[in-house]
Order: structure tokens, then C-alpha cells, then sequence
């Protein structure tokens, strides 16, 4: 019988899968490819190459879960099509994440006194936007996932009455406006991973929260704006 969930993280310019034991939530194996735009041609291969490392098959797979957004709009396309397209052959169920809530967990699962603190992920929205949300070390969500515009008065409520730890490829344009804040604490070299997502998966399937693998569409927080090439205009 099927024990395993498959998770594709693919929000940001890192490519990560990872499989988990769903009795226990243990980390089996887990891949990533840190190579910008190549989600498209590697994604499948890396799936392949895990599942055989770990000596299992598409068949011992009993879920997909993929990194549901916000994040890079391509990326989370691909991810949300290889995922819906191993659910549908494999007649499995699909299982979305929230990237900013996997990140949060991703940090707060090594902080030290994580329940001190509150976890910021950053996403970057270019100029001085970010895709955000804050969460207790637990993941209990104090501010939705929102577009922020940074300025020195961005989450001052949070910044006034708790120590908030900012990570993520977006946080860098925070810090200097809110450099004289003690509370403010700031991690780099922070990327989304695909061992959150599916530890946050084992416990969504548990539950039995499921998306329709035809309906399905990634979170992108905000509208995706297209312009028409010059050539066309």
C-alpha cells in the first residue's frame, strides 16, 4: 500500500523535491537544484532521480503536494502542472502548501528559543514590495499573507511588542529601515525547501485537506501583469 507523499517546492529560483513517510513524517530522501530557469527541464528528472536513490517508485506514492505560492509566477506554474499530472496518472490525492508558511516552519524548526519570537518570511515582489506573512514558532498565522510595501512603519505593531525574525530573498530591503529596532532580527541564505512543504503535508493529509487536482491553481497573492512585446503593439 502507498505510504509516501511527494512534495515539489518550486516557488523560487531553488528546484526541491522530497519524499516523506506518511505513518511517521520521517524525511526519506530530499534533492534540490540550485540553477536559475531550469524548473521546466530538470523537475521530472530530479523526481526520477529521487525515487530512485531512495529505492521506491512512482507507485509507493500515496500524495503530491507542491509549495502552493506566493512566489516567481513560472514557478509555481510548473510545479502546480508536474504535480497535478503525477496526482491525475497516479489517481492519488493533491495536497498545496502555503510557501510562506513552509518557510516559517522551516526556521523556526532550528531557532533556539523559537517561542519567543515571531517568523517573518519575505518574499521578494521587486522594488520595495514583498510577499509576507507572520506566524508563531508553531505556525499559528498572526498576519495573513499579504503584498507589503516596505517602509520604516511595516509591521510596527508586531516590531513594538514582540522580537520578529525577518528571512527570505526579500528581507534585505527591509533591514536598513528598521535598523534601530532591537526587535528586528534578520537570517540570510534562507530559501523555500521542499522538506517543509511535505512536513506540512503529512499533517494536511492526515486531516484529509485535499485540492481538486482538475480546479486547481496556485496562490499568487496578486494579479500577474503580461505586457504585449513592442513587435505586437
Amino acid at each position: 500500500m502507498p505510504s509516501l507523499i511527494l512534495s515539489l517546492e518550486t516557488s523560487s529560483a531553488v528546484c526541491s523535491v522530497a519524499l516523506h513517510q506518511l505513518t511517521d513524517g520521517s524525511l526519506i530522501s530530499q534533492t534540490e537544484l540550485r540553477l536559475e530557469k531550469s524548473h521546466s527541464s530538470h523537475l521530472s528528472v530530479l523526481v526520477s532521480q529521487l525515487l530512485e536513490n531512495s529505492q521506491h517508485t512512482l507507485q509507493d506514492v500515496a500524495a503530491v503536494a507542491v509549495s502552493d505560492g506566493p512566489g516567481s509566477y513560472t514557478g509555481l506554474r510548473i510545479g502546480a502542472a508536474a504535480a497535478k499530472g503525477l496526482c491525475y496518472a497516479l489517481d492519488i490525492p493533491l495536497v498545496a502548501v502555503s510557501t510562506l508558511r513552509a518557510l516559517a516552519r522551516q526556521v523556526a524548526a532550528v531557532t533556539a528559543s523559537a517561542e519567543d519570537m515571531l517568523f517573518c518570511p519575505m518574499l521578494d515582489a521587486r522594488r520595495m514590495e514583498v510577499y509576507s506573512a507572520v506566524y508563531t514558532h508553531d505556525g499559528q498565522e498572526v498576519l495573513a499573507p499579504t503584498p507589503l510595501l516596505l517602509d520604516s512603519d511595516t509591521l510596527a505593531e508586531q516590531l513594538t511588542h514582540h522580537r520578529v525574525l525577518c528571512f527570505g530573498n526579500g528581507a534585505a530591503k527591509f533591514q536598513p529601515l528598521v535598523a534601530d529596532n532591537s526587535n528586528a532580527s534578520f537570517l540570510t541564505g534562507i530559501e523555500p525547501s521542499a522538506v517543509a512543504v511535505g512536513a506540512l503535508a503529512v499533517e494536511a493529509y492526515r486531516r484529509g485537506e485535499f485540492r481538486d487536482v482538475v480546479y486547481y491553481e496556485p496562490f499568487y497573492l496578486k494579479e500577474v501583469y503580461t505586457t504585449t512585446p513592442k513587435s505586437r503593439a
